[in-house]
């Protein structure tokens, strides 16, 4: 019989190794063809993900979601860890800004709306939900549209800052990732609700970026030697697992402490592994991919392990 504070992990984690198992027996059998990893991210990166960013952002009530203190704490706890991380990938690894940026966004870029969510409910009950959206919609639009402009700085450092500001702007608005959420934002702030086949349409669709995204990893890993970058993909796992969960416990509990239960959930939201959002961007832009499949693949099955660590801190109360 499962621990009761086990329950959450067997519920929630497990299944999502097992949904990146898939992809890799499919991938091993040759079920989809050779192409099906680049098609399946192209769905998530075009059309998925997108719709779920924009019915995150067009369902939330405008007044609930401004919380300086909780956004302060939580998204400097983000850059403290993310700032040290690209550092890092600069001086021990060698690493440019375009694959610094993705080093990083490996290492706070938690799976947030796939793992988040559901342990925030199995774990605190309905109150937890909001905070874990909110965290959600931090990770998905803010964290995804600075990684996206520091990407396309990097890679185009060497035209002169008046083309490279100017493919940074073209690039901004035709990502679907940014301009989806800033829709939705928009709609949130007419007051408008939306109308009741919009968001069935949404819901449904929205609801295949994470299992689409988390089997095209299994789908990729096919034929990929995980030891390569093995050391960098420690040091990414260790950092996301480890360090980002004590960063955001400092400043959630002590520099900026928030309402418990929201300092909670951030703690939890910090243990999660690293989310398949990071590799939708990292494949879209062809930049960092074997790394960043194999800290998703390595961090989802260490954070069984991490996970533990924290209901053995902050036990389940439902």
């Amino acid at each position: 019989m499962v621990p009761r504070r086990m329950e959450p992990i067997f519920n929630v984690v497990l299944p999502v190794f097992g949904i990146i198992a898939a992809g890799y027996i499919a991938g091993r059998r040759g079920l989809l063809g050779d192409a099906s990893s680049e098609a399946l991210n192209r769905f998530v990166y075009w059309v998925a993900l997108p719709v779920l960013l924009f019915k995150a952002m067009a369902t939330v009530e405008i007044g609930t979601v401004v919380r300086a203190d909780f956004l302060i704490g939580f998204m400097l706890s983000l850059a403290a860890v993310w700032a040290a991380s690209m550092l890092l990938a600069k001086f021990a690894f060698g690493r440019g800004l375009a694959e610094a940026t993705m080093h990083g966004m490996n290492t706070v870029y938690g799976n947030a709306g796939y793992m988040g969510i559901p342990l925030a409910l199995a774990t605190y009950g309905a109150e937890a939900v909001f905070p874990a959206i909110f965290i959600t919609v931090i990770y998905t639009a803010l964290i995804v549209g600075a990684a996206i402009v520091m990407i396309e700085v990097g890679a185009g450092k060497a035209e002169g800052l008046g083309p490279v500001l100017r493919k940074v702007f073209l690039a901004l608005i035709r990502n679907p990732m940014l301009i989806a959420p800033v829709l939705g934002l928009l709609w949130a702030m007419s007051g408008l609700p939306l109308p009741a086949p919009a968001e069935t349409f949404c819901s449904i669709l929205g609801a295949a970026a994470g299992p689409c995204a988390l089997f095209a990893i299994g789908l990729f890993l096919v034929g990929k030697p995980l030891r390569e970058g093995l050391g960098e993909v420690t040091v990414m796992t260790v950092v996301k697992l480890a360090v980002q969960p004590l960063v955001t416990a400092l400043f959630m509990l002590w520099l900026f402490p928030v309402d418990p239960l929201w300092a909670k959930v951030a703690i939890l939201m910090a243990t999660l592994p690293t989310g398949a959002g990071s590799f939708v961007l990292s494949l879209s832009y062809g930049l960092y991919v074997q790394r960043t499949s194999s800290v998703i693949l390595i961090s989802t099955i260490a954070s069984v392990a991490t996970i533990s660590v924290f209901y053995a801190i902050f036990p389940p109360t439902v």
